[in-house]
């Protein structure tokens, strides 16, 4: 049973009809990562000049999803897997009560909405990692390439490639979802994730945000990032693109 305030709706959890629901470090999760997913296919499309940035925006993707998955586990009460993450039951009657119009806002995920963030995550980490053993066979090469046997590296390129188009896919059904929540069910789903505030239930209300902990787990995540590119081998000089 939990026991901390964050599930009591406290005197700054509402505004008129609205409660609060997602805390600031899951909004700044969301939009961050959107951000990063476009500048990483921005700077791939602009070629090999831009692949260092190229690589960057995938480490910060990876520290994102890190930081995710220990906010997952004990963040606010929305943000928490357990908290969205239906059983096939649930998610069958959901799907029913969809198809036949009966939907309303709620507070945090819905049952499918909370698999989608499953998907787009694991996609997200695939995508991140396979890239650390990438290479564009010109300037650039993943930290971790110089570590794996070609074959391998090759398969990993690969995945790479296949990843981002599941990831595309994952992107554009999100974006038809949350068109269709507003044309058919008046439903904003993008506000809610500017303001943290929506219309729900208000037993639904978090009070707290704990911010010192959504930034100690933001630099934990960093760390154990860049602990996993400093422990990357050196390249072998006959490796090296001139």
């Amino acid at each position: 049973m939990e026991t901390d305030t964050q599930n009591r709706p406290g005197p700054d959890s509402a505004r008129g009809d609205q409660i609060l629901v997602w805390d600031a470090a899951v909004r700044v999760f969301h939009w961050l990562l959107a951000l990063t997913i476009l500048g990483s296919w921005i700077t791939h499309e602009l070629g090999v000049r831009f692949m260092e940035w190229h690589m960057r925006l995938g480490y910060l993707a990876l520290g994102l999803v890190v930081f995710r998955i220990g906010w997952g586990l004990y963040g606010t009460r929305h943000a928490r897997f357990g908290a969205f993450l239906a059983g096939p039951a649930e998610v069958a009657a959901y799907v029913r009560e969809w198809i036949a119009g009966r939907i309303h806002a709620r507070a945090g995920h819905n049952p499918l909405g909370g698999w989608a963030i499953v998907a787009m995550l694991t996609s997200v980490t695939v995508q991140a990692i396979s890239g650390l053993f990438n290479s564009d066979d010109i300037l650039t090469s993943g930290p971790w390439r110089p570590a794996v046997p070609g074959a391998f590296a090759e398969r990993m390129e690969w995945l790479h490639a296949a990843n981002f188009n599941l990831l595309l896919g994952l992107i554009a059904l999100h974006l038809a979802a949350i068109t269709t929540y507003w044309l058919r069910f008046r439903i904003n789903l993008v506000l809610p994730m500017l303001t943290g505030r929506t219309d729900a239930d208000p037993d639904g209300a978090i009070s707290g945000q704990r911010l010192w902990l959504a930034l100690g787990t933001a630099i934990v995540a960093g760390l154990l990032v860049l602990i996993l590119i400093s422990a990357a081998p050196e390249p072998d000089p006959a490796d090296l693109f001139f």
